[in-house]
């Protein structure tokens, strides 16, 4: 039996935990997600390392699961653009079952392994894209066949599994294993196996987006301002890293559509914005290296 279907046997008598007991005991079993993730550390570095030329060459992420697993990969892809403007057409969710499935189980959708193939082909993955394969058991027959697929089209493969030895972490050309272990709802694996695939997935992604010169310092420059508290923040990063007061950060924010990159290097050089743009682009978008120029 698969370590996130056994029973765990210190909770044989869960329903009969006074409640101050059951909550604790389910929040406790949540730090086994961290350390389950703090485990894989070094694939994880790994996938972040062997996925950055394909993002440079233009490549899109792809995020493929079925259930909670396909639902976080969705949730994922879906934060990169107000986060960091990643484009909406390079980070591509697919999810078994279609986008119903996102808030109604669509019953034996994660059954279909030719979908997964389909579905891959469907967006036409290519040598370029790297295909983040998340499923929980490991072997979830519609991820295998999205994997396959994207495998066979030359895409870079990253699985992410939470149960040793498993299919979808031995087949991706990087397997990331998530050994959470028996959940305290046995077989209930939004529960911390979840919560280890979200980690997992945020810290990732992020990591990418870092390498790709989406931060300056420890601060997200290069996010998209498409609401109040968005703008807000916006002007709140200016200031912080310029040193400029609210109105100036405002002004200059204004002239290049708040572009917080843009507007930290034209206060801090004293240029126009379009030069300011223009050394951006010179550095691959790195401020740091904008502002030594």
């Amino acid at each position: 039996m698969l370590n996130t279907e056994t029973p765990a046997s210190q909770h044989a008598a869960l329903d009969q935990y006074p409640t101050a007991e059951l909550v604790n005991v389910l929040v406790d079993d949540q730090f086994k997600a961290v350390e389950a993730v703090r485990a894989a550390m070094p694939r994880i570095a790994a996938a972040v390392t062997a996925a950055l030329p394909r993002m440079e060459a233009g490549g899109r992420l792809v995020y493929v699961g079925a259930g909670t697993s396909g639902r976080l990969g969705v949730l994922d892809s879906v934060e990169l653009y107000p986060t960091f403007s990643w484009p909406h057409g390079r980070a591509v969710a697919l999810l078994a079952g279609g986008k119903d499935a996102m808030f109604v189980a669509v019953e034996g959708a994660e059954d279909d392994i030719e979908q997964g193939a389909q579905d891959v082909r469907d967006v036409n993955v290519g040598p370029d894209d790297v295909v983040l394969c998340i499923a929980a058991s490991g072997a979830t027959p519609y991820v295998l066949g999205a994997l396959r697929a994207a495998r066979a089209a030359g895409a870079l493969t990253i699985g992410f599994a939470n149960n040793p030895d498993a299919p979808v972490a031995g087949e991706a050309e990087i397997g990331i294993t998530l050994d959470t272990g028996p959940e305290a709802i046995s077989g209930s694996t939004r529960l911390k196996a979840g919560t280890s695939q979200k980690i997992a997935l945020n810290t990732f992604s992020s990591a990418l987006m870092v390498r790709l010169n989406k931060v300056y310092g420890n601060l997200m420059v290069d996010l998209k301002a498409t609401n109040a508290k968005l703008v807000r923040r916006a002007i709140r990063l200016t200031t912080f890293a310029t040193g400029a007061d609210e109105a100036q950060a405002r002004t200059v924010l204004e002239q290049c559509g708040y572009h917080v990159k843009v507007a930290i290097v034209a206060l801090s050089k004293n240029i126009p914005v379009e030069q300011a743009q223009a050394l951006l682009e010179t550095t691959r978008g790195s401020v740091r290296a904008a502002l030594a120029v």
